[in-house]
């Protein structure tokens, strides 16, 4: 899968440990939408989720996600990306729930008693809103070679 089109000041803003929302989709196809950390490389979205969190289990049968970043300075500008579950791993050694947990917190994950499972998103669409801000309203594009903006 090709690199998603992401521009740069997207970009940036998208590797910022913002707060934001996972969607999953339950076994009735509704979906299930629940804060998260993130991590975003460029290319994939990072997720850790606790062995009992139900989104782990609805990731497992149906590996399609979204994700929205909202600004902390205010909602209106976000971005949310689309893609489906690349890989769900142990998290055995909280590697990588300790790198979300000093993204965002700079301090490690204080829970260490309780098995968690990485997941690794591969983007396929993105859309970015700013309002009145530097990006352009409705901004989106998809991971193949048509593109919208």
């Amino acid at each position: 899968m090709p690199r998603p089109p992401l521009p740069p000041d997207i970009d940036e803003f998208f590797r910022r440990p913002n707060p934001a929302v996972v969607a999953s989709i339950r076994s009735n196809g509704t979906p299930h939408t629940v804060a998260t950390w993130y991590a975003w490389d460029g290319e994939h979205v990072l997720l850790n989720m606790d062995e009992g969190r139900l989104r782990l289990r609805f990731m497992r049968r149906n590996p399609h996600v979204a994700l929205t970043a909202l600004d902390e300075k205010g909602w209106h500008r976000h971005v949310s990306v689309a893609g489906r579950i690349e890989s769900i791993v142990e998290d055995g050694g909280l590697r990588d729930i300790d790198r979300l947990a000093l993204h965002y917190t700079g301090q490690p994950f204080g829970t260490r008693d309780r098995r968690r499972f990485s997941a690794v998103v591969a983007v396929e669409t993105w859309h970015a809103w700013a309002g009145a801000g530097p990006w352009r309203p409705n901004r989106s594009s998809t991971a193949n070679p048509t593109r919208h903006d």
